[in-house]
């Protein structure tokens, strides 16, 4: 089977070998979770429950404020003992329901029997992914529902499943794709079909072939799913990198993969999708992966949405002269301040690392070497767009492409002086967001 890939890119050391041959673990319910409201892309939920209220493992807990928003599910039965502002994951406090464990973990009656998809209207597929709270599972967090309702100008013909997991250390997927493979492919069909789209590409790194293998099996006999292997290169798993490997589609700049008929969505978010529509469960529970050398042992955990990562420490036997905690991997991951802050929909890795690696050089300047100019996945000018925000220049580091930038990370990583570019890319966007917003205001 050919190999394809894109443009650019670099091979940072996998690591995958610590946890792609552990299968995953479930966990038990913790004694209480801790559920912010913003856990995706758009509008935060809003509380529906009060202090003091029983509620059920999957019933609503806040509700949809808009169309690009999604509903949080209680995911134990037990008390609201709280809500109020929360340590997050992604910086600072962010309101959160505070729920306590009441022992039983007793699930919403109706939820978890399979029944029968094939009558479904794609109205009803879509209403009940929107109902069950499912955000992209890949780290981005964009509404589903939203995402497979593309305006009628601009029609999906390829749907795209994204198996690279290209991510150094997380193997989350992988294992998924190994223990859940028919759901997954279940799930792919429905976003087919609400898509409307005539054909479904699978895309899998090399590093993965049994992964590839039990997915071409389980859709062996359905005509309009192909399986591709991928070239091992970072960040291959990125959506625009991905369109263009298996399609030669290149999505304009400041584009939308729907404005070249594709659409991708994970391959967490498809097994959600066949939980959600089939078994009309909600996402209450992920994957996670809890690997580096800072824990005692590596492994791949399911795990309740709102948990605390020091419960997924503790399933990894501890920490080790610990001296970062990321969530996700090493090359898009966030450091944490603490093990107190929740697991949420987006939460693909827990990484630590120890105290040797998690040094950080001091930066030293540009000496024009080019590297990050040849393995720019977006084909873009880092260094140059870098110095303009670092010296104030922001308008013309917009016109070369700031706003292009994904920050995978590839250019800091391969650059001799290590350079923090996408740290001053960041900072750039912020200061272009912000500028944007008083325009409006003013206007």
């Amino acid at each position: 089977m050919a190999k394809k890939t894109f443009r650019g890119g670099a091979h940072p050391p996998e690591h995958k070998e610590l946890t792609q041959h552990k299968q995953i673990v479930d966990l038990p319910p913790p004694p209480r979770v801790t559920i912010p409201l913003t856990q995706h892309l758009g509008a935060a939920a809003k509380p529906i429950v009060e202090k003091g209220q029983v509620v059920l493992r999957g019933q609503v807990i806040a509700e949809a404020t808009g169309y690009v928003s999604v509903p949080c599910h209680a995911s134990l039965s037990g008390k609201v003992v709280s809500i109020a502002p929360m340590p997050h994951p992604f910086g600072g406090k962010m309101d959160s329901i505070i729920i306590e464990s009441d022992g039983e973990d007793s699930w919403m009656e109706g939820i978890g029997v399979e029944e029968t998809v094939d009558s479904l209207t794609v109205e009803e597929i879509k209403s009940r992914i929107q109902s069950a709270g499912l955000a992209g599972m890949g780290g981005a967090a964009f509404p589903t529902h939203v995402k497979l309702s593309p305006p009628k100008e601009k029609p999906i013909d390829t749907a795209i499943l994204n198996g690279a997991e290209c991510e150094p250390y997380l193997t989350s997927d992988h294992r998924l794709m190994l223990e859940a493979t028919d759901d997954i492919v279940k799930g792919f069909r429905l976003i087919i079909r609400a898509l409307g789209a005539k054909r479904g590409y699978i895309g899998v790194e090399s590093n993965k072939p049994d992964a590839a293998k039990a997915l071409a099996e389980a859709c062996k006999d359905d005509p309009d799913i192909k399986v591709f292997l991928l070239q091992v290169k970072y960040p291959q798993g990125a959506e625009k990198q991905l369109i263009w490997a298996l399609t030669r589609r290149e999505v304009p700049s400041g584009g939308l993969p729907m404005d070249v008929g594709c659409l991708v969505q994970n391959v967490g978010t498809a097994e959600a999708v066949w939980n959600a529509i089939a078994r009309r469960k909600p996402l209450t529970e992920r994957v996670v992966t809890v690997t580096g050398p800072g824990v005692a042992h590596a492994g791949n955990f399911r795990v309740r949405i709102g948990a605390p990562f020091s419960q997924l420490v503790e399933a990894a036997g501890g920490l080790v002269d610990a001296g970062k905690v990321i969530m996700g991997g090493p090359m898009m991951g966030l450091a944490q301040p603490s093990l107190d802050v929740p697991v949420i929909k987006g939460t693909s890795g827990v990484m630590v690392l120890d105290q040797s690696s998690s040094r950080i050089p001091d930066p030293q300047p540009c000496i024009l070497c080019a590297r990050c100019v040849d393995i720019c996945p977006m084909k873009l000018v880092p260094t140059r767009i870098a110095t303009f925000v670092e010296y104030d220049m922001v308008d013309q580091a917009e016109k070369i492409g700031l706003l292009d930038c994904m920050e995978c990370g590839t250019c800091s990583y391969v650059c001799p002086s290590k350079r923090n570019m996408v740290h001053w890319i960041k900072f750039g966007k912020l200061q272009v967001m912000a500028a944007r917003k008083k325009a409006r205001a003013a206007s």
